[in-house]
């Protein structure tokens, strides 16, 4: 089986009252779709468009398979898996480039 990058990401809305998870092969382009609401469905709808969570595999089927295992979770428990790698929840996609949340220095 080929190497082929994927990302499986969490989504959420301004007011963090929605949760969405997705699979993709291009993660800034796929940001790009939901920032401009080019993908009908639940994240038009619920104007999800907010990247806050991602991981980063190297084959299609262990990203799908952690899709659906987060997709499983309680809104409890993707809130804390979110917490561990993005405390504040900021936009993780700006101007098309996706950024890695800084973890805060230890003094």
């Amino acid at each position: 089986m080929p190497i082929h990058i994927c990302y499986v990401y969490i989504l959420t809305n301004t007011h963090h009252t929605v949760l969405y998870t997705g699979v993709t092969n291009d993660l800034e382009r796929r940001c790009f779709e939901h920032k401009q609401k080019k993908i009908k469905g639940f994240t038009q709808k619920y104007n999800v468009d907010k990247l806050i969570y991602f991981e980063r595999y190297d084959f299609i089927d262990l990203a799908i398979a952690r899709e659906k295992q987060i997709k499983g979770y309680s809104r409890m428990k993707k809130v804390a898996l979110i917490d561990q790698f993005n405390k504040e929840w900021r936009e993780l996609c700006h101007d098309g480039k996706v950024e890695i949340p800084r973890k805060p220095s230890r003094q």
